[in-house]
């Protein structure tokens, strides 16, 4: 059992979506960075839709009521498990009592505590992720609150040793460097042809900074406007997580986990499912770039990426191995 202490500014628990019901009006919601909860419950040994905590922009903490085997993923928020430090893309085991706090993040937005079973909270449509504009799923379809108890499922067997071992993001490749320009890709939608030339040009070559008021629904960003020469109407119709809208202001708009399932704005694209995760991370007032690719290069760049992470395993048991023979502690 896991009690939280502080949630910081949101925490919810999340899994790895709801899918299939977006014909009946309910979203996907689910982890915002699906490939840190994949990394973080590889790293537990969990299935790969086992339930964690999803916390954003650090400030967090939570005591843990008995012994468990925790990994900690995404944005790095300075943590400390009993005033040492325990970096993010660790796994290792804690003790009863043992209290995990953490300061503001400070290369990312979203931080992960798997822990080895999951997180046990009933399953609503086969999910278990909060879905908080419909207000059910997770831990009564809310963020979390300080006072909060969350039970655990039945562990996996585990032969970590006692003080874990880490992986190195710059190494994963999975979280942009500090002080780089990220380059989120899309592939064009329907009404991408509508904009000029000229236009098309503008939307990659300039910088779009993301506004403080993006959340788990949608991400908008500043930057100069970008308007079609052709008015049109359009008829609601369905939208995914990543769809690049632009509405009458001229400013683009993501729609993420939480966004609604339809929508009238003409789509100027869809992000490729490898940069979701990076643009989940990415901070707010952050600047970012788009960038148009073909579907072949999205499919190319997703096989890569799902390579990576299928080799993780192994990896990770040679380096609990290593652990153990050395004595880690």
């Amino acid at each position: 059992m896991i009690e939280i202490i502080q949630p910081g500014p949101i925490a919810t628990v999340q899994d790895t979506g709801r899918v299939g019901h977006r014909n009946i009006g309910v979203g996907t919601a689910g982890a915002m960075d699906r490939r840190a909860l994949d990394i973080g419950n590889i790293l537990t040994g969990n299935t790969p839709d086992a339930a964690a905590i999803e916390f954003t922009l650090g400030g967090f903490a939570v005591r843990f009521l008995e012994d468990q085997v925790i990994a900690l993923t995404g944005a790095d928020a300075n943590a400390r498990l009993d005033g040492k430090p325990l970096p993010s893309w660790w796994v290792r085991h804690v003790r009863a009592g043992q209290e995990l706090r953490a300061g503001p993040s400070t290369d990312g937005m979203r931080s992960y505590l798997c822990v080895s079973g999951g997180i046990d909270v009933p399953a609503v449509l086969g999910s278990r992720a909060t879905d908080l504009k419909g207000a059910f799923g997770g831990h009564e379809g809310r963020m979390l609150r300080a006072g909060d108890r969350l039970t655990v499922l039945d562990k996996p067997q585990n032969t970590l040793p006692e003080g874990g071992f880490g992986l190195s993001a710059a190494r994963l490749g999975f979280m942009d460097p500090p002080g780089e320009l990220p380059v989120i890709r899309f592939v064009p939608a329907a009404e991408w042809a509508d904009l000029s030339p000229e236009d098309q040009i503008k939307v990659q070559a300039q910088s779009w900074k993301l506004r403080p008021d993006s959340n788990r629904m949608g991400y908008r960003f500043e930057g100069q406007p970008v308007v079609f020469e052709t008015h049109r109407e359009l008829l609601s119709h369905g939208i995914l997580p990543g769809t690049i809208q632009l509405p009458p202001d001229g400013l683009p708009a993501i729609q993420m986990n939480d966004a609604n399932t339809c929508g009238g704005y003409p789509k100027l694209g869809v992000v490729i499912d490898a940069d979701m995760p990076r643009l989940a991370q990415i901070r707010l007032g952050t600047e970012v770039r788009f960038e148009a690719v073909d579907r072949e290069t999205a499919l190319a760049v997703q096989k890569e990426h799902t390579k990576l992470l299928s080799v993780l395993p192994l990896k990770i048991r040679l380096a609990s191995d290593y652990a153990q023979r050395w004595g880690m502690q």
